[in-house]
């Protein structure tokens, strides 16, 4: 069957607007939302018809997991069960945020929702616009990245209509997300935490809730082929822009020495603002500092198709605080492509 052909409206995120949304959610439909994070292609997550029109309207294999999203604390014990002690001491605290909780579902949770894994991914937006849809529309939506599978996640609606054009009902414009990376994803061994996606809440955020604190290995290497990925972001090339990406890790001289060496003619550098790039290979920069950084790399990564770049030399963030995340993204973009320079 040839999937639906849309004419994709773009909505206010004003009353109007999400009430055209809630109703075009309430009857079935996919609507791209702006979280804190990046957008999400939003469908009410206990209806598995909308749900596949996610995994279709993205490309999406079957069995990547998609985060549910709720607007109130309650909604946790409807969705899920045995919910750990420090699971509900961190959501309390800490929620809304850019922080998902991986948890056992309760049967009302489709397995097409949950990637066919018998937990879940819950998370409460820190994000007027996205907590106003799921309480209008009075339904939990499964919400990932609106962008065609594999591609850099969306930060504007602009990147939105460009991915899914034709592919769903409608897209919410509030404006550029203020994070620029997914949510961290947890989940819960015993007293300890275990980082299975990193974002904006980092280690040192996490620790007051638990014994340890452990960056599952993961995060930094590809997941086994035939392994099953409990988070989103795990299994799968993502973020990853036309053009051949490269992640170096080295000082601001040892990067640009390479460059001279390594750049050819259609290939470009992304850079941190403040490095001085004296080699007249063309660059892109994306940020001064890791919050920065995690801001702008989609964008800059969608930037280098913009451009026709063959090729993106990017200069490796830290692999601490949100820098893990940026990090965690880029390696994900570069295919595990790393040069590391003394």
């Amino acid at each position: 069957m040839e999937p639906i052909k849309y004419n994709t409206k773009l909505l206010c995120a004003d009353k109007n607007g999400i009430d055209t949304a809630s109703e075009l959610i309430c009857s079935g439909e996919v609507v791209g939302m702006p979280t804190e994070t990046v957008y999400g292609l939003a469908a009410d997550a206990l209806n598995e018809s909308a749900v596949k029109k996610i995994f279709t309207a993205k490309g999406r294999p079957a069995d990547n997991p998609l985060i549910v999203h709720i607007a109130r604390l309650d909604d946790i014990f409807t969705l899920c069960h045995d919910i750990p002690p420090n699971a509900l001491k961190i959501a309390k605290a800490l929620w809304p945020a850019p922080l998902t909780l991986i948890l056992p579902k309760r049967d009302v949770v489709p397995d097409v929702t949950s990637g066919g894994l018998d937990t879940v991914g819950i998370r409460m937006p820190d994000c007027k616009i996205a907590l106003d849809l799921i309480k209008k529309s009075g339904k939990p939506l499964a919400a990932p990245s609106a962008n065609t599978s594999g591609k850099p996640s969306p930060t504007s609606a602009a990147h939105v209509f460009d991915d899914m054009q034709g592919k769903i009902s409608a897209i919410i414009d509030g404006g550029e997300c203020s994070v620029g990376v997914e949510s961290t994803v947890i989940c819960f061994e015993g007293n300890n935490i275990r980082i299975l996606r990193p974002g904006f809440i980092t280690p040192d955020d996490l620790e007051p809730f638990c014994d340890k604190v452990i960056i599952d290995k993961n995060v930094l290497q590809e997941l086994d082929e035939n392994a099953r990925a409990a988070s989103p972001g795990m299994k799968y090339k993502h973020y990853s822009p036309k053009c051949e990406v490269f992640l170096v890790e080295s000082t601001e001289k040892a990067f640009f020495e390479y460059a001279k060496l390594n750049a050819g003619q259609n290939d470009y550098l992304m850079i941190f603002d403040g490095d001085i790039n004296t080699t007249g290979i063309k660059s892109i920069t994306y940020g001064a500092n890791d919050k920065e950084n995690a801001e702008q790399i989609f964008a800059c990564l969608r930037k280098a198709d913009e451009l026709n770049a063959k090729r993106a030399f990017v200069r490796a963030p830290s692999k601490s605080g949100v820098g893990l995340a940026v990090y965690n993204r880029l390696i994900r973009a570069a295919g595990f492509k790393v040069i590391t320079l003394n």
